[in-house]
C-alpha cells in the first residue's frame, strides 16, 4: 500500500472486499430487515408487499451505503459505514399507520421531507462539534456500545423475550416460546467461541473474516439441529425489481411531517456519536465539514428510502462494532457491502438465504462487536483527566445513568406526551444531550480547535 493512502481509502483485493463486505451484511441484516417487517404487518399488508418492502429496504440500504462510503462533492462522510433503517423512526411510523387519514403514502411523504430537512440542517449540526469533546464523546460511545449489547444478548437469547401478535383485532404481547431455549443459547455459544479461537490463534485475513466464519459455523451447526430452515428460500422469486412510488405518489401531512423531523434530529445526534467513534478507530480525523458530509448523506438516503418505498437511514452502529473487531478500516469494504445489499434486494432468493440464517447465530456475534464499542468508548475516557478536573467525573456518570432509563425501565416515560417519546425512548441521545449539558455547565464551551486537540491526544493516551 503506497504510503500517502490512508487505511480508510485502501483498496483491498476483491476476494477480500466480497468476504469482508459480506461479513458487514450478515451482522446488519437482521436489524435490517426489522422495520420493514413489523410496519408491514400493522398496515395489514399482503404478504407479497410485506416481501416487497423488505427487497425495497435491502435495495435502499444499498444505495445509501454507496452514498456514504463512496461520497459525492458535500455528501458523505467516507468511512467504513453501513446504512440501515433508524429504529427511532418505528414508534412514530406504527402512529401514523394507525391513522387512517396518514397511512403508508403518509409515511412516504414525512420520510422524504424529514431527508429534505436532514440535508438543509447537516451544516448546523456539524458546527456542533466544540460540544464533543473526549469526556462526552467517550461516554457517547460507551452508552452506544452498552444499549447494543441489549441487542446481541436478546440475539443470542432467540430474538425478543415476548412477540406483539394481533388477536381479534388487537395487538398484545406474548411470551416468546423460543427465547431462552438451551439449544439456542448453545448455538450462539458456539459462535462466540468460534470467533475468539479465531482471533486468539490466527491472523491477518483469517482473524479479520472471525466474525464470518463464526456465522457460517454457527449456520451450519443450526442446519445440522433442524433449526436452520429453508422453505422461504426455495419458494423466493429469483428476481424482484424495486420501482419508485410503488404504493402510489406519497402524501404531504404537516404533523407527520414536523414528527418525523424530530426524528430525524435524533438521528442525526447518533449519527455524530457514530462518526466520532469511527475516527477513533480508523484513525481519521473528523472536522465539522465531515460531520456535516455524513449527515447529508443520512438526509439523501433518506431522501432515497422515501422514493423507493422505505424509510429513514442512518448510519448503522452494528456495524462499527464489526470495525473494532477486524481492524479493517477500509470504506470500500462497506461499499461493497451496498453492492451486495443491492443484490439482495433484487435478488429475493439470495436474500432469503441470509435470512434464513436463526438469530441465535448472530447473538454470538453480536456479544463481541457491542462489547467492542463499549470498550472503545472506554477507551476514549482513559485519556480524560478525571484527577485535575472532578467535574468530569459528573459528567460520565450522571450520562450513563440517563442513558440506562430506556434499557431498565422502559415505561419510564409513559405519561410524556407521544410527541417526545422519540427523544425520550433513545438511551444513546439521553446520554448525549446530558453529557453535553453538564460538560457546559461544568467546563464552559471550548474552541473547535482545542476540542480537536484534546481529542487527538485522548486518542494518543489510549
Amino acid at each position: 500500500m503506497p504510503q500517502d493512502v490512508h487505511p480508510v481509502d485502501q483498496f483491498l483485493p476483491v476476494p477480500k472486499l466480497l468476504t469482508l463486505g459480506l461479513q458487514h451484511v450478515l451482522v446488519m441484516y437482521a436489524g435490517a430487515v426489522a422495520v420493514p417487517l413489523i410496519l408491514g404487518r400493522a398496515l395489514k399488508l399482503a404478504p407479497q408487499d410485506v416481501a416487497f418492502l423488505i427487497s425495497a429496504d435491502l435495495f435502499a440500504c444499498g444505495l445509501a451505503t454507496l452514498v456514504q462510503c463512496i461520497g459525492f462533492p458535500g455528501v458523505g462522510i467516507r468511512l467504513p459505514v453501513m446504512m440501515g433503517v433508524t429504529f427511532a423512526s418505528v414508534g412514530p411510523m406504527l402512529s401514523m399507520a394507525a391513522a387512517p387519514d396518514v397511512g403508508l403514502l403518509g409515511i412516504y411523504g414525512s420520510v422524504i421531507s424529514a431527508g429534505v430537512f436532514a440535508v438543509i440542517v447537516a451544516p448546523f449540526m456539524g458546527r456542533l462539534l466544540p460540544l464533543f469533546p473526549p469526556v462526552v464523546t467517550g461516554t457517547i460511545i460507551l452508552v452506544i456500545g452498552i444499549s447494543l449489547m441489549r441487542v446481541g444478548i436478546n440475539w443470542a437469547g432467540g430474538g425478543l423475550p415476548t412477540l406483539t401478535k394481533v388477536v381479534d383485532g388487537a395487538a398484545g404481547a406474548f411470551p416468546n416460546p423460543a427465547y431462552g431455549q438451551l439449544e439456542g443459547l448453545g448455538i450462539a455459544l458456539f459462535v462466540l467461541l468460534v470467533i475468539l479461537g479465531l482471533i486468539r490463534w490466527f491472523t491477518g485475513f483469517i482473524a479479520n473474516v472471525a466474525v464470518l466464519l463464526g456465522i457460517i459455523a454457527g449456520a451450519v451447526l443450526a442446519a445440522a439441529l433442524g433449526v436452520m430452515h429453508f422453505d422461504r428460500v426455495i419458494s423466493a422469486a429469483w428476481v424482484d425489481v424495486v420501482v419508485p412510488f410503488r404504493f402510489g405518489m406519497p402524501k404531504f401531512q404537516i404533523v407527520p411531517i414536523i414528527t418525523m423531523c424530530i426524528v430525524m434530529i435524533v438521528v442525526m445526534i447518533e449519527s455524530t456519536g457514530m462518526f466520532l467513534a469511527l475516527g477513533e478507530m480508523t484513525g481519521r480525523k473528523i472536522d465539522q465539514a465531515a460531520i456535516a458530509r455524513g449527515l447529508r448523506a443520512d438526509g439523501v438516503g433518506t431522501i432515497l428510502g422515501g422514493i423507493f418505498n422505505t424509510f429513514p437511514y442512518t448510519s448503522f452502529s452494528q456495524n462499527v462494532g464489526l470495525v473494532g473487531v477486524t481492524g479493517v478500516r477500509s470504506r470500500w469494504v462497506t461499499a461493497t457491502g451496498g453492492v451486495i445489499m443491492i443484490a439482495l434486494g433484487l435478488l429475493p432468493k439470495m436474500s432469503a438465504l441470509v435470512e434464513s440464517v436463526p438469530v441465535v447465530v448472530l447473538g454470538g456475534a453480536g456479544v463481541v462487536m457491542f462489547g467492542m464499542v463499549a470498550a472503545t468508548g472506554a477507551r476514549i475516557l482513559t485519556g480524560v483527566d478525571f484527577k485535575a478536573n472532578r467535574y468530569n467525573l459528573f459528567v460520565v456518570a450522571i450520562s450513563v445513568g440517563f442513558g440506562m432509563i430506556p434499557l431498565v425501565a422502559p415505561n419510564f416515560f409513559r405519561y410524556t406526551p407521544d410527541v417526545l417519546h422519540p427523544l425520550l425512548e433513545s438511551g444513546i441521545l439521553l446520554a448525549a444531550i446530558v453529557s453535553v449539558a453538564l460538560n457546559l455547565f461544568f467546563n464552559g464551551l471550548g474552541s473547535v480547535e482545542a476540542a480537536q486537540s484534546e481529542a487527538s491526544a485522548a486518542a494518543e493516551h489510549a
